[in-house]
Order: structure tokens, then C-alpha cells, then sequence
């Protein structure tokens, strides 16, 4: 089975030797996106704000590959503080409504840009 990676403008380019999505036959692997925009620089603020911008990137990436936030199967959120869940639950619930993919959420020592969240999809993209 053939491996394609996705790369999209859209979203920040990788900050290091990795690709911002892997598709593998009908599932795409995406990496975790931190709160950059497109061109890179950080969006600052609360864990609500840079979730936001998280999301943004990731359906970027699922857009790209054909997509969107209903074609995810599994979400990884790492987070900081544990104390800042109940407002990315809030955000996170925006973004996803009835869609209920599986999920992990760890809370991490530091992540990279030292960031409040990251997160990563793997999504089921039909033929």
C-alpha cells in the first residue's frame, strides 16, 4: 500500500523532519498541530484561544486531504495544565458537536513553542 504525505499552505509548515499528514490507503495520519498560523507565528493567550487555532489548522490539513473534522476517528490532546480541560472540552466541543471521535487527553510537562495544547487526528477518509 502506497504511503502519500499532505501539505497544505494553509496550515503552519512542519518545524521539523516530518510531514503535516500521512495517508495511508483510506486513513490519514495527521500531526499534532500547536497554535501557529499559517505564516508560522504563535497565537498567544489562553488555552481557548490557541485551541482555536489549533482546529484551524487541523481542518486545513483534513481539507487538503479531502477531509473534514466529521472524518476524524481518534483525536490526542496534550495539554499543559490539566486545570485548562474543562475550556478546551468547551472549545473542543465546538468544533466536533455530535461527531465523537475516540479520544486521549495527557497533560504534558512542555510542548513544543512551550504552547498550552497540541493536538493530533487520524481521520477515515472514504473512496
Amino acid at each position: 500500500m502506497a504511503i502519500s504525505f499532505v501539505s497544505t499552505d494553509k496550515a503552519p509548515a512542519a518545524i521539523g523532519p516530518y510531514s503535516q499528514a500521512a495517508k495511508v490507503g483510506p486513513f490519514l495520519f495527521a500531526s499534532g498541530q500547536i497554535p501557529l498560523r499559517a505564516d508560522g507565528t504563535l497565537v498567544e493567550g489562553d488555552i481557548a484561544t490557541q485551541a482555536h487555532q489549533v482546529f484551524a489548522n487541523i481542518q486545513a490539513v483534513l481539507a487538503e486531504a479531502g477531509g473534514s473534522l466529521s472524518s476524524v476517528v481518534k483525536a490526542t490532546v496534550f495539554i499543559k495544565d490539566m486545570n485548562d480541560f474543562g475550556q478546551l472540552n468547551e472549545v473542543y466541543g465546538q468544533y466536533f458537536g455530535d461527531h465523537k471521535p475516540a479520544r486521549s487527553t495527557v497533560e504534558v510537562a512542555r510542548l513544543p513553542r512551550d504552547v498550552k495544547v497540541e493536538i493530533e487526528v487520524v481521520a477515515y477518509l472514504e473512496a
